[in-house]
Order: structure tokens, then C-alpha cells, then sequence
């Protein structure tokens, strides 16, 4: 499997600009008015493919609506919704959503480390599947198209470029790939903060250094529309374990009565053809307890 040609000096700037755009769009942006009402229900979106948090480089592909559901669950809650796109939950907490997280929606991981770190009692109630009706993602290694490697086995010795440890798809899931297909993991393992980074990388590198980078499988599409990579310029030598991928977690500080209205409105989403069109998705919010591969709870630490 390939994909993308090496970057000539042109295009590296225009990935320049690229990537400043969405360190931008990443800061924090709100679909409400900064006045919004301060018994607003706040809905925290950290969802990688959120029309704010990507780039529009893709057609169809990566402008989830999540301001259409802030919208659609404001009468089943019964209060206006704030909506607030962040890559992280303390920014909201800090800046945008008035102390407070009521629902959050982006990658299992990331949302259930950051509960974590903030303090909060999440808990992951339902999956957003995908066009592809799936809810579930995966980390692909790739190395350049002409790397005389062909398996994850065949990367011994290799410098491999893996993403944050909060990021399960491009950390813990490759590395027990990797080490199931018999490659030791260095010490100091590298890492890089964004798929695109780790695919410039060993495009830098060139094939005098042999090296790999993960990426997440949801990312491909977007490298290659960006420019960040051109087709036939990488090539995916193994594929990951499914991972939970996007996921919606309620505060258990919220009653047990408006936790039930919530999932009144997101269950009501696969009925709107509208909103699955709004969120990029095939059938809506599917509850973890009906999904193929149901995470954990973010629990606070005692």
C-alpha cells in the first residue's frame, strides 16, 4: 500500500503554512457567543476531524458539524448548549466553557487521559461511527515507497517515529504490534506531536536513514490532501489493533435525569439525516455497550 512523492522545497513551505493554521484553529474556538448563558450545558469537542480543529483540504471529508449538534440537543436537554472546540480539555476549563466539561466527544484516549488529568469523573456512553459505519480506528507505520521493508517484522533497528502516549492508535497499539512481530523498542522511544510531523520526518531523512513513522488511519487521507505527502511517497507496512476511536463522554456530575436526556438526544441522531450528514457519519451514536470494542471509564483518581 502507497502513498504520496518526496516534498520539494515549495511544498515544505506551503506544509509550513499548513500546519501554523491548524496549531490556530487548535487554541480553542466556540460555535456560541463568548456571552453564551452561564447555565449553558457545555459540550467540549476535541474531535480531530471537527470542521475547526481540521483543515478543509479534503472535500466531504473532516468538516464535522458539531455546532448542528450543539443545536439538535438543546430541546432534549433543556437548556442552550455552548459548544467549544479544543485539543484540550483544560483550555475549555480554563478559557471557554465556564469551569465546567457536561459532555465531551473527541478521540477515547485523549478525552479519558485529559479526564484524568483534570480531575473529572467522565464516562464514555457512546461511539460516533463513521462513514464507514465503523467506530473504531488503527495506527499504520509506513516508511518511504522504496524501503526494502515490506512487514513490521522487517523494521529491527529502524528509527521509529511513534505519536503521544495518549494518542492509543499511534502508541500503545503499534508498539505491541512491533513487539508481537519480534522488534525490540528502544529505550527512548520518539515521538512526534502530529501524524504530519512523523511523515515529514522520514521524508527528511531520506533512505539514508532507514526509519518509519505511525500514523493514524484516519490522518492518510488528510497527509495526502494537504500536500504534506504526494501519492506513491509512503508505503504502510503494518497495520495496528483496532482502537476506539471517536467517543462521547457525560460528566457523572450531571443528574441522573439529564445524563438520560442526553442520551435520549444523541440515540435520536441516526434518525436525522441531516445530523449523520452534519457529523460525517453512517449511523449516528452508537452506545458502548452495543460497540465491538468498548473502552474503559475515566474514573477520577482516588
Amino acid at each position: 500500500m502507497t502513498f504520496g512523492m518526496r516534498m520539494n522545497k515549495s511544498q515544505r513551505v506551503f506544509l509550513a503554512v499548513v500546519v501554523v493554521c491548524a496549531a490556530v484553529s487548535g487554541l480553542g474556538l466556540t460555535a456560541q457567543a463568548e456571552d453564551s448563558p452561564t447555565d449553558a450545558f457545555q459540550l467540549i469537542v476535541m474531535d480531530p476531524l471537527a470542521a475547526p480543529l481540521a483543515c478543509d483540504c479534503v472535500e466531504g471529508y473532516a468538516q464535522r458539524k458539531y455546532e448542528k449538534l450543539g443545536e439538535y440537543l438543546a430541546p432534549f436537554i433543556g437548556r442552550p448548549v455552548n459548544v467549544v472546540f479544543v485539543n484540550a480539555i483544560g483550555t475549555a476549563l480554563e478559557e471557554k466553557s465556564a469551569g465546567r466539561a457536561d459532555l465531551v466527544i473527541g478521540k477515547h484516549s485523549v478525552v479519558a487521559s485529559d479526564a484524568k488529568k483534570n480531575d473529572l469523573s467522565l464516562t464514555p456512553v457512546a461511539h460516533l461511527t463513521g462513514p464507514d459505519g465503523k467506530t473504531t480506528q488503527t495506527g499504520l507505520i509506513v516508511v518511504l515507497a522504496d524501503d526494502p521493508a515490506q512487514t513490521a517484522a522487517d523494521l529491527a533497528g529502524y528509527r521509529i517515529f511513534f505519536g503521544p502516549a495518549d494518542c492509543d492508535e499511534k502508541s500503545a497499539a503499534p508498539m505491541k504490534l512491533l513487539r508481537e512481530s519480534g522488534v525490540e523498542l528502544p529505550e527512548d522511544v520518539e515521538t512526534c506531536p502530529a501524524c504530519s510531523d512523523a511523515a515529514v520526518k522520514i521524508l527528511e531523512l531520506g533512505p539514508e536513514v532507514r526509519s518509519a513513522a505511525v500514523i493514524s488511519s484516519y490522518a492518510k487521507p488528510l497527509l495526502e490532501g494537504c500536500g504534506t505527502v504526494k501519492k506513491g511517497d509512503l508505503r504502510v507496512v503494518g497495520e495496528s489493533d483496532k482502537v476506539p476511536f471517536i467517543t462521547a463522554f457525560v460528566n457523572e456530575d450531571l443528574s441522573a435525569s439529564e445524563r438520560e436526556k442526553v442520551m435520549a438526544g444523541l440515540n435520536e441522531v441516526q434518525y436525522d439525516i441531516q445530523m449523520l450528514i452534519a457529523l460525517e457519519s453512517k449511523v449516528g451514536f452508537v452506545p458502548v455497550d452495543r460497540a465491538d470494542d468498548e473502552p474503559d471509564v475515566a474514573k477520577k483518581k482516588n
